[in-house]
């Protein structure tokens, strides 16, 4: 057996890529780049929301708050004893939920409306709610503070202030 070899000795075997194999490579890597940009665009836009829900749920329990800190009814004396609508020596009938503007009684912010900061709206609702309760329709009152975020979602927080 015998082995030829041209004038040029043994020719190597050409190394590297073709131009199609470039394309190729340039293609698989821009589509795993751009799916890659789009899931960290995504996680970086809902990182954010866990902040706002908070803000939402802060404001949401300050209202709260403030209202639950009121006397049950402008009538009510302070202290509540003894309960307006009761009967008790002394005590006088209740005036029911009536917005005067003093915002001493829980009655007092039914219907108010604010923006404590851009993008936030917080609306009070105060509804006569003893039945809820077992009690006389008039006993107690459900709070409901319900705040729209900025990215259109809202939180609800209710409560109850009875009559006591």
């Amino acid at each position: 057996m015998q082995i030829k070899y041209s004038s040029g000795g043994i020719q190597p075997r050409a190394c590297g890529a073709s131009l199609i194999e470039l394309i190729v490579f340039i293609v698989v890597i821009s589509v795993s780049l751009v799916g890659l940009i789009s899931v960290f665009n995504q996680s970086l836009s809902s990182s954010v929301d866990p902040i706002v829900r908070v803000t939402a749920i802060e404001l949401a329990q300050a209202k709260l708050d403030e209202i639950l800190a009121r006397k049950f009814d402008a009538s009510s004396p302070t202290g509540g004893v003894p309960a307006c609508g009761s009967a008790e020596i002394g005590a006088v009938a209740c005036s029911g939920i009536s917005p005067d503007g003093g915002f001493d009684d829980v009655g007092d912010f039914h219907g108010q409306v604010s923006s404590p900061l851009p993008g936030y709206s917080v609306n009070v609702t105060i509804v006569e709610a003893g039945a809820d309760l077992g009690l006389p329709s008039a006993q107690a009152r459900r709070v409901t503070v319900l705040v729209d975020m900025p990215n259109g979602e809202f939180v609800q927080l209710s409560s109850f202030k009875v009559n006591f």
